[in-house]
């Protein structure tokens, strides 16, 4: 460790503390740390007058409320929000992106229809809360338990599982824009590469009706339906269902994986827990490896469109056409328009354990949130759980919520996740693996089962950005490939599933 500070531009006013820094540590030449710093916070290395705008990675995170004398600890008591202006500058840094001549590929599961899966897994999804205790039932019958080892799916080794997808609406609701979002979150579950068959429960009385989802979405002959009203009650159709999935389960073995092109890859991009060191180490170089998948013709996902409010300027600059970077621009305006009617305000997104972990702002967190996404261009922006059908980089419109977030991404055709972490995350998302990237060596030991690659080694000085995004990306391809991750190891992502829900409740 050759400072201990980080200096993320030449310009900034502020350097980050690599570990706790106690008064009178260098921070910058002629500049001590006047108070203890926390690990992972922020130390200015020069006056800043009250009002003055605050840089980090050369980009305003916010303005200082009062003076602010070199070495001082900032963070909120002393840096606030502020307005300024953005330049849109639509398509200026847009750029034909380099893709590479190697063809690489990674042992996949070609379905009848074409797409590539990752996992192959039998889904029980549900229409309406009221049906999730039974879906549960059906899908504790084929339950592996990871402790003891017990299988009952022992003799169908090619199947990753069966899960049960619940959630908490379907009813008291209007069925207008509500109903429509979930009904599309649930069709992009039920489409989902990843599952082979997939049987939907409803309880029969409900507004989302599973009929009408079946018929807005165009699955008639996709999916097994049943009503439980209909079905003569609980015993009745956990009967049903476990002899369905029983019916399907020799099928489904019969895949097996094949070499295919690692442009078949859809990855989400997601953080949760976040850090002052998240934008330093795990998500750069998980930007890194977007861009490596990027080039070699896949896709990937960003998405938490509050974690980008601020900083989306940064992005529509990349957006192969103005009408792409508009639809950025458009959403934040609609965010704006929707926090405001709830009482909220966008600039106050940063959680409590991103504050003690050194994120100030809003405009601090998006900062480092969209360097997940790399530096290519950004060829389209999508509603919530639409499908993704664009190569390349792609903006989803979600909550910064990582589980609600996550599944819209996974409902648009993600078939792999990659979610960085510096408070440390327990997620999963079935049907989809999910990788945990480590943002600081220190959790990462202390996590290390729930933890798949350690970033912290960019703060140790261990390796650069871009020698940790290619061991990041050399994960991804092993992943989707079938090795397990660590949230896969305790059979995580099943009660993950979190649609967004938005209007009233009745």
């Amino acid at each position: 460790m050759s400072t201990p500070v980080i200096r993320l531009h030449p310009e900034d006013g502020v350097v980050i503390a690599r570990a706790t820094l106690l008064p009178g540590a260098p921070v910058a030449p002629g500049v001590a740390a006047a108070e203890r710093i926390p690990a992972g916070h922020k130390v200015a290395v020069r006056a800043l007058a009250e009002g003055e705008a605050i840089h980090r990675y050369g980009q305003i995170i916010g303005f200082a409320t009062r003076p602010i004398a070199p070495g001082a600890h900032v963070h909120v008591h002393n840096c606030g929000m502020g307005d300024f202006a953005k330049d849109y500058a639509y398509s200026q840094d847009a750029r034909p992106t380099a893709m590479a001549n190697e063809k690489l590929t990674f042992s996949g599961i070609r379905r009848p229809d074409g797409r590539v899966a990752t996992r192959n897994y039998i889904g029980i999804l549900t229409s309406v809360n009221c049906s999730a205790h039974v879906a549960g039932l059906v899908a504790d019958v084929f339950k592996r338990n990871p402790f003891t080892g017990h299988d009952p799916l022992a003799a169908y080794p090619n199947v990753d599982g069966v899960v049960a997808l619940t959630h908490k609406t379907g009813c008291g609701m209007t069925d207008g824009e509500p109903l429509r979002l979930l009904r599309r979150t649930l069709a992009g579950y039920a489409r989902h590469v990843n599952f082979s068959h997939v049987v939907v429960l409803g309880l029969g009385c409900e507004v989302n009706q599973i009929a009408g989802l079946l018929e807005e979405q165009r699955l008639a002959g996709r999916v097994r339906n049943m009503d439980i009203q209909a079905m003569g009650g609980t015993r009745k159709t956990v009967e049903a269902a476990v002899a369905f999935v029983h019916e399907v389960l020799a099928e489904s073995n019969e895949v097996r994986r094949e070499p295919v092109p690692v442009s078949e890859l859809v990855v989400a991009l997601q953080c949760g827990g976040s850090d002052g060191y998240s934008g330093v180490s795990a998500n750069p170089a998980l930007g890194a490896a977007s861009d490596l998948l990027v080039r070699h013709g896949g896709t990937v996902i960003l998405s938490e469109t509050p974690e980008t409010y601020g900083a989306e300027h940064l992005l529509t600059r990349r957006a192969v056409s103005q009408e792409v970077g508009e639809k950025l621009v458009g959403l934040m305006r609609w965010w704006e328009d929707y926090t405001a009617r709830e009482g909220a305000e966008m600039n106050a997104n940063p959680s409590p354990g991103n504050k003690a972990g050194g994120l100030t702002t809003i405009l601090e967190k998006s900062l480092g949130a969209m360097a997940k996404a790399g530096s290519t261009n950004l060829m389209d922006v999508v509603r919530y759980a639409e499908p993704v059908t664009a190569r390349g980089f792609v903006f989803m419109d979600t909550p910064g919520y990582d589980p609600v977030a996550a599944t819209g991404q996974v409902a648009g055709g993600a078939n792999l996740v990659c979610f960085t972490t510096g408070r440390g995350s327990v997620f999963g998302c079935k049907p989809s693996p999910s990788i945990k990237l480590a943002t600081n060596t220190p959790m990462f030991q202390r996590m290390e089962d729930d933890m798949d690659i350690n970033c912290g080694t960019i703060l140790d000085g261990e390796e650069t950005v871009q020698e940790c995004g290619q061991r990041i990306f050399e994960m991804m391809i092993r992943t989707a490939s079938g090795e397990r991750t660590k949230s896969e190891s305790f059979d995580a992502g099943g009660a993950e599933f979190a649609p967004w829900v938005i209007g009233a409740t009745m």
